[in-house]
């Protein structure tokens, strides 16, 4: 039996802020909250088993800029919170796992410094996923300000054996945009890792995740084990609920 895909709802951090971007352009954000506390609450409350939340001001600062409205999130639920943005040494991932996020998230730092994804690997089993962000392919970093030469697919396989807990794969290019995943980039990550996979960019409506749930029953290798949901939410595109149901349903 397939196992049901995970529902990560995305609270995205601005100036203590809920915000969607497009395509990550910090310039292009819609706020949506200004209690990020209650907008946890408001998902745990639905049935969401996580919460993730992205630092966006810390993702492009390289350290942690929205540490209030993160302790607001944590104070506000039971749920385990998954962290991202700006986390770039061992002293502020081992603060964050230390004051009650259950999982860190490291991105740019997986390309620049792929010892220090090794190293948080085996001091903290479990509570470290890798964020590949992608455009056309092409890993991105610095809050996808700057794109490397290395493909999402060579950077997966070179973290194969670093013992993370899942890698949470970005089409940028969708992202906030809400035009349907990159199922075929998604699933082929999958297929060429055991590491699980967590889609992410571009749900807009619960056809997305239909699709997303069919490919993952006829799938032939890997795991995609749960997908982020945004803007698509927040818009009323998709209801917390009816998600749980299609994703449920696998």
């Amino acid at each position: 039996m397939i196992k049901p895909i995970t529902l990560y709802p995305a609270i995205d951090l601005k100036d203590g802020a809920c915000v969607r971007l497009r395509r990550g352009e910090m310039a292009d954000a819609t706020v949506y909250s200004n209690d990020p506390g209650a907008q946890a609450a408001s998902f745990a409350a639905q049935g969401c088993a996580w919460v993730h939340v992205v630092d966006l001001n810390g993702a492009f600062a390289g350290k942690s800029e929205n540490q209030a409205a993160v302790r607001a999130i944590l104070a506000a639920v039971r749920v385990p919170v998954q962290l991202g943005g700006g986390l770039r040494d061992m002293a502020a991932i081992a603060g964050w796992l230390e004051a009650g996020v259950s999982r860190v998230i490291l991105g740019s730092v997986a390309v620049k410094n792929p010892a220090l994804v090794f190293d948080a690997c085996k001091s903290f089993p479990g509570q470290v996923a890798v964020g590949i962000d992608a455009r056309d392919g092409f890993v991105a970093t610095e809050g996808w300000a700057e794109t490397s030469q290395m493909q999402a697919v060579e950077l997966a396989q070179r973290l194969e054996d670093a013992g993370a807990a899942a890698i949470i794969y970005t089409d940028i290019s969708r992202d906030g945009m809400l035009s349907g995943l990159n199922l075929d980039q998604t699933f082929g990550l999958a297929a060429a890792t055991k590491i699980p996979v967590i889609a992410s960019g571009g749900v807009g409506s619960d056809a997305d995740l239909i699709a997303l749930r069919d490919r993952a029953r006829v799938a032939q290798g890997g795991t995609v084990a749960g997908v982020i949901v945004g803007r698509a939410i927040y818009d009323g595109k998709v209801n917390v609920p009816g998600a749980l149901a299609i994703l449920g349903a696998v």
